[in-house]
């Protein structure tokens, strides 16, 4: 399967919790979480546990584990393109919240009705 692309979710006001939360991150979980985003932008649909799985709804997450601590990125398909749309969750228990998955949904809602304005717009977080 070829490459996808891959857009980060920003908000109206041009804020991607993505990108701020993953510059929070120590560095050795960043670059494990760059690391995935990538392997999502190259396997695309095909990417499988225990890299990725689906939850509900057509929502997926990332999964990085690293020192005893699982970070997880929801993402979901528009055609060819993933969006990544979480915070950067740091995943205490067995399942990722139901909450969370349902503002991945509404981000999703909110992409779909207006993908360009939903795009964030600067250098994707491992290039910069």
């Amino acid at each position: 399967m070829p490459p996808i692309a891959l857009r980060i979710y920003r908000e109206k006001d041009g804020a991607a919790p993505l990108v701020r939360r993953l510059r929070e991150l120590p560095n050795r979980a960043r670059t494990k979480c760059y690391l995935r985003m990538q392997r999502l932008a190259a396997q695309g649909h095909e990417l499988r546990r225990p890299e990725a799985d689906i939850l509900r709804d057509g929502i997926h997450e990332l999964r990085v584990a690293l020192q005893g601590v699982q970070y997880r990125m929801l993402y979901f398909f528009h055609g060819q393109v993933a969006v990544v749309v979480s915070h950067g969750i740091i995943k205490r228990g067995d399942r990722v919240p139901e909450n969370e998955i349902d503002v991945a949904i509404a981000r999703r809602r909110a992409f779909q009705s207006d993908p360009d304005g939903h795009t964030f717009e600067g250098a994707l977080p491992w290039e910069n």
